[in-house]
C-alpha cells in the first residue's frame, strides 16, 4: 500500500481545533506522538489573553478569531 495516502485527521491544523482544552490536548497528543499536559496558565499582558503553557515547551492561546494559536513569548 502506498504511503502517499494521508490518514483522516492528519491534515488538521491547530487553527482548526475546537477552542477548548480537551481538543487541544488531543491534537497535541497526535502531533507529538504521546501525551502532552498543561503545566500552568498565565495571563499575557501583550495579548490580553490567557496563555496555556504546555509540556511540549510551547504556549497556546485562543485568539480573537476563536482559534488556537502558538504564543512564542
Amino acid at each position: 500500500m502506498s504511503s502517499a495516502f494521508v490518514k483522516e485527521g492528519e491534515s488538521e491544523q491547530l487553527k482548526d481545533i475546537t477552542p477548548n482544552m480537551a481538543s487541544l490536548l488531543l491534537f497535541l497528543k497526535r502531533e507529538n506522538g504521546g501525551p502532552v499536559r498543561e503545566l500552568h496558565t498565565r495571563f499575557s499582558d501583550k495579548y490580553q489573553k490567557e496563555v496555556h503553557e504546555m509540556s511540549d515547551g510551547l504556549g497556546y492561546m485562543i485568539n480573537d478569531l476563536n482559534q488556537w494559536q502558538v504564543v512564542l513569548n
